[in-house]
């Protein structure tokens, strides 16, 4: 069955960024990093390399890869193409950023989605704010909804009056300050679905509500150490079921991935990723997926 409503199935279609389209040059990245908070300038030429490498993984798969544009009204964390809309099988639904910095990149997105014939099925208002990153499906008809600095209360409630009356449930998850509203912290930072009864978290930052229903739906988990949580090692994208695609460097999660029957790839992912807070699962809008 294809549907929009996984996150671990075989990827079908996507949208993504590259980092020529989004940084666009050195310069640019000079002007944006700081006050988008990286955690340093990332270098034009290695990203543009970094970047062609990530994309081999799914090149090398049949999926039908779409590119956004260059566009002046973004900035260059528009290479964090998840964020600014939720694919579901009644059409996109448009988000509103909670990060000042991005408020232009949902619109700049539509434009994309409504060339290549795909239906909106709704767009989240202020004072609503939500954020792709936030939003995580755990099956065909829940999708978990993180309420954190940068996805609101007004957001969520939004989000509900779009999906409730299709029959999806959407679940509430209340994450913690952890570093405060400058960082970004949203719900898949802790958690990444990886097939249907199995999702990499780091459990010191999941709620013990949420964390037991996970359990209560039949979740296994691959626990994220301490040491590699800051490193994205729970940013894992699912390519299809336990075929995983991370960011190179977090030795202990790939490990654990493997030992749970899992296939994982990685990508250097120091200017894409690491300077930008932005992990595979941020750098790609998956679409359709296998199930």
């Amino acid at each position: 069955m294809k549907t929009c409503h996984s996150d671990y199935g075989a990827i079908k279609s996507l949208w993504i960024k590259p980092a020529s389209k989004a940084f666009l040059n050195q310069e640019t990245l000079h002007a944006q990093w700081e006050e988008l908070n990286y955690l340093n300038e990332p270098l034009y030429a290695e990203a543009v390399k970094e970047y062609e490498h990530f994309l081999s993984h799914f090149s090398r798969n049949e999926m039908d890869v779409n590119s956004f544009q260059p566009d002046d009204s973004v900035t260059i964390d528009a290479i964090y193409c998840r964020d600014a809309a939720i694919a579901t099988d009644f059409g996109m639904i448009i988000c509103n950023m909670g990060k000042g910095g991005r408020i232009h990149e949902p619109s700049a997105q539509v434009k994309h989605y409504q060339s290549a014939g795909i239906d909106i099925l709704g767009r989240i208002n202020s004072p609503g704010t939500l954020e792709g990153g936030d939003v995580a499906w755990l099956d065909e008809n829940t999708l978990a909804v993180g309420h954190t600095y940068r996805t609101n209360e007004e957001g969520i409630r939004q989000l509900k009056g779009l999906l409730s009356p299709k029959g999806i449930e959407v679940i509430t998850v209340e994450l913690p300050h952890y570093k405060g509203p400058s960082d970004v912290f949203h719900l898949m930072s802790i958690l990444s679905p990886v097939d249907r009864d199995l999702a990499v978290i780091y459990s010191p930052l999941m709620p013990i509500k949420f964390r037991n229903t996970l359990i209560d739906r039949g979740f296994d988990f691959v626990e994220v150490p301490e040491e590699e949580f800051e490193s994205m090692g729970c940013n894992v994208l699912a390519l299809s079921p336990r075929k995983c695609l991370m960011v190179a460097g977090n030795p202990i999660t790939q490990s654990r991935l493997q030992a749970a029957g899992c296939e994982v790839l990685t990508y250097s992912g120091k200017e894409i990723s690491i300077k930008g807070g932005g992990g595979p699962t941020c750098l790609t809008r998956p679409i359709y997926r296998e199930i």
